[in-house]
């Protein structure tokens, strides 16, 4: 018996380290004259811990090009497309045999989206063929033997929501709701995502003040009280996510599974634009990783990460609109980062110490910096989402580190917030993290859970 729990015990283990961040993918949009091959976009992705790649259509060299590297793809059938699928069953068929046949299952192609925001361009015709089109698709799907295994879904502006804010009051617009109906019992039929395009930068840019922007970074922020559930939201990505989750919930569908369809920050825009700035751009996404790699969830669903696809992987620079909308992509055409979130393999990796043992703390480094008695969890987990993403080491918080256990946020949050102390400057504020940290000279090092500071 022994033997049997020890060798589910490994399973389990490497189980979890093979599947890396699955909740994790990229937006490869393609609105641009200069982008990169795609087999050197696939060779790119490889390096990365990304593992699921969404197009916006159904580009054949993209989609051969990432054949055999278990990255998972969502293709897309354009709004364009909906009126002939929607009509003619064998259109949905011929749309099957021609984008997904000739490269699965070496292709790895996981979601089909039917169309791109299709409620909000308010056109009755189009919104009216949108559930006909994709239940054409699952037949053809079901017909080829591969229903279970490519999903089908569309895609929704937040705009679908009359009411988001506080996220408990989450309602859908009344005039979306006869069509929503008939989308989300499709969703519950066929185990299918509703995916969704959540974006705190637009959030911030109606409402520009320190405390938003912080609120929307998943920086340290007083919080917002939700008064309709008791909660308290640290960012705004829970909020956004949490009120959807309301709103599919007062349709009658709170067990839809939630997809983050697209979300991002712009790292430069025009000069009359509020919010884009590279500092910006890597304060949201890489702390929305961190985040995502925290496993906490969100409040009202809490315990995991909501697949969530990143905006974008590369600029476009035909896309019309503000200067914004032509720098999201996290890399350059030249396969160059536009800036480091610590999704590249690379980065990941802790450089090998000088010394075989823990490394021995600055002379001048006075003090560990830990949590002030009676912080609730929500903000010091707002703290460690904030400290992890700012390319300190938190793999020892992950599972299998030194010092995963106790597996608390309290515990983990200590960790993280006296590892980015000892990296920063070691000012005052540095171990401020909106007034929820102190120092002292009492080392919390425990076990083999080594907390680097004090001083020699």
């Amino acid at each position: 018996m022994a033997t049997f729990f020890f060798f589910l015990l490994s399973f389990l283990i490497c189980f979890h380290f093979s599947s890396a961040e699955p909740f994790i993918g990229v937006n490869y949009g393609q609105v641009a004259d200069n982008l990169p091959p795609p087999s050197a976009t696939a060779k790119l992705l490889k390096s990365t811990s990304i593992e699921k790649v969404r197009l916006y259509g159904a580009d054949p060299a993209i989609i051969k090009a990432l054949a055999n590297t278990e990255i998972g793809i969502v293709i897309g059938a354009a709004n364009g497309d909906i009126p002939s699928l929607a009509s003619d069953p064998n259109s949905a068929a011929q749309w099957i045999n021609s984008n997904v046949l000739p490269f699965y299952p070496a292709s790895k192609i996981i979601l089909i989206t039917v169309g791109n925001e299709v409620l909000t361009t308010n056109d009755p015709n189009l919104i009216n063929q949108l559930l006909p089109a994709m239940q054409n698709m699952q037949n053809a799907i079901n017909g080829a033997s591969l229903g279970g295994k490519i999903k089908v879904s569309t895609v929704h502006s937040m705009a679908v929501l009359g009411q988001s804010d506080p996220p408990s009051s989450g309602l859908f617009r009344p005039s979306y709701q006869p069509a929503l109906k008939g989308l989300l019992q499709f969703h519950k039929d066929n185990g299918s995502p509703f995916a969704i395009n959540p974006y705190p930068f637009f959030a911030y840019q109606s409402d520009s003040r320190p405390e938003t922007l912080a609120f929307c970074l998943f920086q340290p922020n007083a919080g917002r009280f939700d008064s309709g559930n008791g909660i308290k939201y640290m960012n705004m990505f829970d909020a956004q996510v949490d009120s959807v989750h309301s709103a599919l919930s007062a349709m009658g569908f709170k067990d839809v599974e939630i997809m983050v369809a697209e979300t991002g920050w712009p790292y430069s825009g025009d000069s009359n634009e509020v919010g884009p700035s590279i500092e910006n751009a890597k304060a949201y996404n890489g702390n929305l990783i961190a985040h995502l790699k925290s496993m906490v969830g969100t409040p009202l669903m809490p315990g995991k990460s909501v697949d969530t696809y990143l905006f974008a992987l590369y600029d476009e620079d035909l896309k019309p609109g503000p200067g914004s909308e032509r720098a999201f992509g996290l890399y350059k055409s030249d396969l160059s980062m536009t800036y480091d979130v610590g999704i590249s393999k690379s980065s990941q990796t802790p450089p090998t110490p000088k010394t075989p043992v823990t490394p021995q703390p600055k002379p001048t480094a006075t003090g560990w910096c830990v949590p002030k008695a009676g912080i609730s969890d929500a903000q010091l987990q707002s703290s460690l989402d904030y400290a992890c993403g700012q390319g300190i080491d938190c793999s020892p918080i992950q599972p299998g580190g030194a010092c995963f256990e106790p597996n608390t946020i309290a515990s983990h949050a200590a960790y993280a917030m006296n590892l980015y102390y000892q990296n920063s400057a070691k000012n005052p504020w540095n171990c401020d993290f909106s007034q929820t940290a102190t120092l002292t000279s009492q080392n919390p090092t425990y076990s083999n859970c080594i907390y680097p500071g004090g001083s020699t």
